[in-house]
């Protein structure tokens, strides 16, 4: 029982460490190829697990084969790009000024609700709201509504907009973040100080707390509603 476990945490590892080479993507996001590599490194990874006559290096070995092959058929995707097509394929203009490609559609191997389905997934009702609509090599679809149709920007209304930051968590559940306080020009004093003004709780209580360049904040103890509060600039330009 004892090696099962070790092996399976072994394995586990592997696996782990398999992904992270590979990179943060989501099944959605993958290409054909990376897609088919994620499929057989799962199958691979619990037959040393489950079958213990195998040694363990016979289950890492393939998968590390795996991983480097994955590395070089990346690496000539990029320089190839006929390659790249075999691989991955090519984006498909599914919906175009005209309508619907019919022949596209079929190409695919997609129904009318399913590109229904997808056009709804990106807040369109009608096909008739859509000028392109482009099936990506991973499968995903990118659309470019008709003109009346787009949203309106601060541009086309001729509105001054001031550039938009990535809030800094400040405290995550109720564990204050020193490298985060560090970057929005903070200490652990005005952090709790801030806290204290405007929820009176401890440190411990809070569950999020979030700041932006130009002072507007958010805060939201653990057994409480979240509420939004401003303060003077405190991040550095």
């Amino acid at each position: 029982m004892f090696t099962i476990i070790v092996r399976s945490i072994l394995i586990y590892c592997i696996v782990l460490l398999v992904f992270r080479l590979m990179g943060k993507r989501q099944i959605g996001q993958m290409q054909p190829f990376e897609l088919v590599l994620t499929l057989i490194i799962a199958d691979l990874a619990t037959i040393p697990m489950a079958d213990i006559s195998i040694p363990v290096l016979h289950g890492i070995i393939p998968l590390l084969t795996l991983v480097i092959m994955h590395f070089v058929l990346t690496i000539f995707t990029k320089i190839s790009t006929v390659l790249s097509k075999i691989l991955s394929g090519k984006p498909v203009i599914l919906i175009n000024p005209d309508g619907i490609d019919y022949k596209a559609m079929k190409k695919l191997n997609l129904t009318i609700d399913d590109i229904f389905a997808s056009l709804r997934e990106k807040g369109f009702f009608s096909v008739g709201q859509v000028q392109y609509a482009i099936v990506e090599t991973n499968g995903k679809i990118s659309v470019l509504p008709k003109a009346e149709f787009a949203p309106s920007t601060c541009k086309d209304l001729k509105i001054k907009a001031q550039e938009s930051f990535v809030p800094i968590t400040l405290i995550s559940e109720g564990k204050i973040l020193k490298e985060n306080i560090a970057l929005a020009n903070l200490n652990e004093e005005k952090v709790t100080n801030l806290v204290k003004n405007q929820t009176n709780a401890k440190i411990q209580d809070v569950l999020v707390l979030t700041i932006e360049q130009s002072g507007a904040g958010y805060i939201q103890l653990k057994k409480d509603k979240g509420k939004t509060f401003q303060v003077q600039r405190l991040v550095k330009t």
